[in-house]
């Protein structure tokens, strides 16, 4: 088990909790990480784009010249490809992005940025993450404490008091909150610096082991 330092909301060291070594200190597995990264992306792809091939073009029901004597290439169509005002050859339609992942790939994923994160030290654990009132000052203020002035992403469990905290740091860019069970590899690569509650840490390497 990886001891590791829980700290309170004003940045000092309360005590010390054991991570999950099968989520938090495994050897990261970079292909996973980018392959999932990859599968977020194209499936934010709407694939709504469309372009006309000849077919679909209006007009072009004559020859637009005779086949010989001209001195240019022949042409069927005046809605060609080749042709001004003409189809698209091999032009983009509507599709979707998205590929399948195995669940196990995934979760590999998982624990593979979350083990990076750790390793680079680029990891907090705090006790909670609970305020007594909707202050972005508060949050601000909480933030320079431990020196957090560059994306970071906050994790706290589903059952925990964080709806003060979430409606406090709306209004500051580079933070974010979300859910263990809404977490992912994406946003945890994106982050700079990844601060998760000890109850979502606890939950983190059982869910995800």
């Amino acid at each position: 088990m990886t001891k590791i330092n829980v700290y309170s909301l004003d940045a000092k060291v309360v005590k010390e909790i054991e991570l999950n070594d099968a989520v938090f200190n495994i050897e990261p597995n970079k292909q996973a990480i980018f392959d999932a990264i990859l599968l977020q992306q194209a499936s934010l792809r709407q694939g709504t784009h469309s372009t006309k091939v000849q077919s679909e073009v209006s007009g072009g029901g004559r020859k637009p010249f005779r086949q010989k004597g001209t001195g240019r290439a022949r042409q069927g169509s005046t809605r060609a490809a080749g042709m001004r005002k003409g189809g698209i050859a091999f032009g983009p339609k509507p599709r979707k992005y998205g590929f399948k992942m195995n669940r196990k790939v995934r979760k590999l994923a998982l624990r593979s940025i979350l083990s990076q994160k750790v390793a680079e030290d680029s990891f907090t654990v705090i006790e909670s993450i609970k305020f007594d009132e909707i202050k972005t000052k508060e949050f601000k203020a909480m933030m320079d404490k431990f020196n957090f002035d560059r994306k970071t992403l906050f994790v706290a469990d589903i059952s925990e008091d964080f709806d003060n905290a979430y409606l406090s740091m709306r209004n500051i860019p580079n933070a974010m909150l979300l859910t263990v069970e809404s977490l992912n590899v994406y946003d945890v690569a994106n982050a700079d610096r990844l601060v998760i509650t000890e109850a979502a840490a606890v939950k983190a390497g059982e869910v995800f082991a």
